[in-house]
């Protein structure tokens, strides 16, 4: 997974589409595509960008290998001065997107990339597989991080994640979105996130009794000891056995300075409330109990309205599948076409369903934040040309339902554009932060919503406006569409 070329991660149609550009139009023709999701993860009221990072490295690594030249020669459907072509093939364009970490919403770019037309087409699909991944499950992830209320929330899927590459990077992704570590190993070495983990049933069975695996464990890791005590009985015989171990860390001088107990089977709330008390009533107040066993944000969400008294979970199988919603649905669509007078020429989609129908031109994204609280008001998309005066009254107004209207006062709104340059003329101008700090920055990102748009069941919508002068060359292209 490390520096690959993932050239041919690409589906056919972006090949033999690009021959056809090759023989039938001019190959150095710019364009520009726009990469976005039409609805939120998980029925929520946002989503959260994720995997720049990759695809900056997909971009720096895209060359046809002789060897990808030759497996396309035998596909039996490619004339060899094309394949010629594709031996100095490379990016040479522009892109734009929004950092990871970024809280986003419906229908705005994501990725803005500007190139001709043969590149443009070709990064397609695997700009979708690399943003539409990460995106979902750091999505995912905030949702559970916010379900727990501060409450740790360590990734524990990769077991179940569907395959390496998933739960690898799936897994970076969760960490962005909010979880405090990994389990897995490869994720902590790869991208610096810390790794977490205790021991599984296996080890318990492996001795002649119970108390001697956790006497075991807590010789040889004191400083982080958190005992899984299901394995035979929770209260009578796991909590006890752990209590025991920790009296005698304690009476041999040793630090309790990280300790606790794990649950993952059983009545979460009843057997953490019955654990807390045996705790405390040992001495023990500020041992942590942790809990996993197919956890999720609406799980997490009842166990503490039931006064759970866990404060530590492992989320596995439903963080790193985004189970109960698969996939992120993010869409690449032709924005503009540039004329031969050097100016973008507006493209639209139609379709029956008006979620469907394109944004068309140069675009840019800003974000509109009420100024006295700092949270986020709405989204603008305008065109890239396009200003704004925040001392002066700014008008935003439902694209689909044009009169809705609000007009912010001048001096009540502050504007922050979201989308930065990445490449310039195929050239990486952006360095991506570590994932730590991204993670940090999704935190700050997330404190800009309103609860209300946070909460988990029915959020309140944040809006997606156009500009005025958007707004109107997507009417008069839909004008003449219908005319046509």
């Amino acid at each position: 997974m490390d520096r690959q070329n993932l050239t041919l991660l690409t589906d056919l149609y972006e090949l033999t589409m690009m021959q056809g550009y090759f023989k039938h139009k001019d190959r150095n023709e710019t364009v520009i595509f726009d990469a976005f999701y039409r609805s939120n993860p998980c029925d929520g009221g946002f989503a959260i960008a994720a995997g720049l990072e990759q695809l900056i490295q997909y971009i720096k690594e895209l060359h046809f290998s002789e060897d990808d030249i030759a497996y396309l020669a035998g596909l039996g459907i490619f004339d060899q001065d094309f394949l010629d072509y594709l031996k100095d093939f490379k990016f040479t364009g522009d892109i734009y997107a929004i950092p990871e970490g970024t809280v986003v919403f419906p229908r705005e770019p994501l990725v803005k990339v500007i190139a001709p037309i043969m590149q443009a087409q070709l990064v397609e699909t695997a700009i979708l597989n690399i943003i539409n991944h990460q995106s979902l499950i750091a999505t995912k992830a905030a949702r559970v991080c916010y379900a727990a209320h501060g409450d740790g929330i360590m990734e524990f899927g990769l077991r179940r994640a569907q395959g390496p590459d998933a739960g690898t990077y799936g897994a970076r992704a969760a960490v962005i979105g909010g979880c405090i570590g990994t389990s897995n190993v490869l994720c902590g070495q790869l991208f610096d996130v810390p790794v977490k983990g205790t021991h599984a049933h296996s080890w318990i069975m492996s001795f002649p009794d119970e108390y001697t695996a956790f006497k075991t464990y807590a010789d040889m890791y004191p400083s982080a000891c958190i005992l899984l005590v299901d394995t035979y009985d929770t209260l009578k015989s796991g909590v006890p056995n752990a209590i025991r171990v920790f009296r005698q860390m304690r009476e041999s001088g040793i630090p309790l300075t990280f300790y606790g107990i794990r649950l993952d089977s059983g009545d979460l709330a009843y057997l953490s409330k019955k654990a807390r008390r045996m705790l405390d009533d040992a001495g023990f107040p500020d041992a942590v109990i942790s809990a996993s066993n197919d956890l999720d944000e609406f799980l997490i969400q009842s166990l503490k309205e039931q006064g759970a008294a866990i404060t530590s979970w492992g989320v596995g199988t439903h963080l790193i599948t985004s189970k109960d919603c698969p996939s992120f649905g993010g869409v690449y669509k032709l924005a503009a076409i540039m004329g031969e007078d050097g100016r973008f020429i507006p493209k639209i989609k139609l379709s029956e369903n008006s979620e469907k129908v394109t944004n068309p031109g140069n675009k840019t994204i800003y974000r509109v934040y009420e100024k006295e609280t700092g949270k986020v008001k709405a989204d603008l998309i305008c065109l890239v040309e396009e200003t704004f005066d925040e001392g002066e009254p700014l008008l935003l107004f439902d694209p689909n339902e044009p009169w809705k209207k609000t007009k912010l006062p001048g001096g009540s709104y502050t504007l922050r554009e979201l989308m930065i340059p990445v490449f310039r003329g195929g050239e990486c101008c952006y360095t991506s932060p570590k994932v730590m700090d991204i993670r940090d920055y999704c935190q700050k990102e997330q404190s800009t919503l309103w609860d209300e748009t946070r909460r988990l069941v029915n959020p309140h919508k944040v809006y997606v406006d156009l500009s005025a002068k958007l707004y109107d060359i997507k009417i008069k292209l839909l004008d003449q569409m219908n005319q046509g």
